[in-house]
């Protein structure tokens, strides 16, 4: 009998490791079930689910080249339609955010201006200048604000650590 991905076969668990269990299906052939397709839980430990000389109704997922033949408890069970098609609750929709992100993207804050490009205009490779769509910020202004915007935030950090280094609690001058 040739052994085909997606059928349903019977088998003994000859078997068992830590990373699964092997089964012995019809003609000596033998294949693994790995532990994650067990069962539709979280399964720690094999001995928990399966014994030695078990009776398992197993589907082949896949056969490799060199004969190795992966096998699924799990997936040999019939679930309902409506388990299969929703296996988690669907998501709620995500709020919509306060002008934070917006604001600092948006080339409106404490500096007010375009960024380091200024003007509000861009340039393109042909050295014609161009507006972004209004409201709209482009690219390279969102790049220049965050470039500014990190620049800060080192310097911030460089201020804060250089009084912290030395030794004996002495500030060096």
């Amino acid at each position: 009998m040739a052994i085909e991905v997606g059928t349903k076969l019977e088998g003994k668990v000859t078997g068992i490791t830590h990373f699964g269990a092997f089964v012995d299906l019809s003609g000596g052939v033998t294949g693994l079930v790995h532990i994650s397709e067990i069962a539709d839980n979280y399964v720690k430990d094999v001995n928990d689910h399966l014994k030695l000389n078990d009776q398992v109704t197993v589907k082949v997922i896949n056969v490799d080249k060199d004969g190795k033949i992966g096998l699924s408890i799990k997936q040999a069970v019939d679930k309902p339609v409506e388990q299969q098609t929703q296996s988690r609750p669907p998501r709620a929709p995500r709020p919509e955010r306060s002008g934070g992100d917006r604001e600092r993207f948006s080339g409106g804050g404490p500096s007010g201006g375009q960024g380091r490009g200024g003007g509000g205009f861009n340039r393109d490779r042909g050295g014609r200048s161009f507006k972004p769509a209004a409201g709209k910020p482009s690219f390279e202004d969102k790049m220049s604000r965050f470039l500014k915007d990190s620049e800060e935030r080192i310097s911030s950090l460089k201020k804060n650590t250089e009084g912290k280094r030395g030794g004996r609690g002495a500030k060096r001058v």
